[in-house]
């Protein structure tokens, strides 16, 4: 069985609503998985836009959320889903905004993609505090046994 990622919210390779943007609510939407490897250990979540701050002239992915150490047996996230009503035993990583949680998109101009990636991990990790995107990949490197994406894109209204 392959893992498979989407939401109930917004279809692959779909408009994002506003709703989870800076200009609406600015709460995650749901997020749903199957799929995952038997053994699977934990699971890392990670939200970013590659198209920073121009898809015409990207020069960096903007890091919107990192979770980890996702319980493989949650088949999900709710939508708006706060940090106490997380999986047990997942933790937060630190998005570009210098801060842990959800941030929607915010793009500044053009149409932007948000890449939604799970990562099935071999192992649970060690508390990262609060990790980059950079240090949680180099935590996962040779541990990730298989991985999915979601694709939705926004452009501000």
């Amino acid at each position: 069985m392959t893992m498979s990622l989407s939401s109930p919210d917004f279809a692959h390779q779909g408009e994002i609503p506003k709703r989870f943007t800076y200009q609406g609510e600015d709460s995650s939407p749901a997020i749903e998985w199957s799929g995952i490897p038997v053994e699977a250990k934990s699971l890392v979540l990670i939200v970013d836009d590659p198209d920073a701050p121009d898809p015409a002239k990207p020069k960096m992915p903007w890091v919107h959320w990192i979770l980890y150490n996702i319980p493989p047996a949650a088949a999900g996230l709710a939508k708006a889903v706060a940090p106490g009503s997380l999986p047990a035993g997942t933790l937060q990583g630190q998005n570009d905004w210098k801060r842990t949680g959800y941030g929607g998109p915010c793009p500044p101009i053009g149409r932007h993609r948000y890449f939604h990636k799970i990562y099935a991990l071999d192992l649970v990790l060690p508390d990262l505090k609060q990790p980059s995107k950079a240090e949680l990949e180099a935590a996962m490197k040779g541990r990730v046994l298989e991985q999915a994406e979601l694709i939705g894109t926004y452009q501000k209204q």
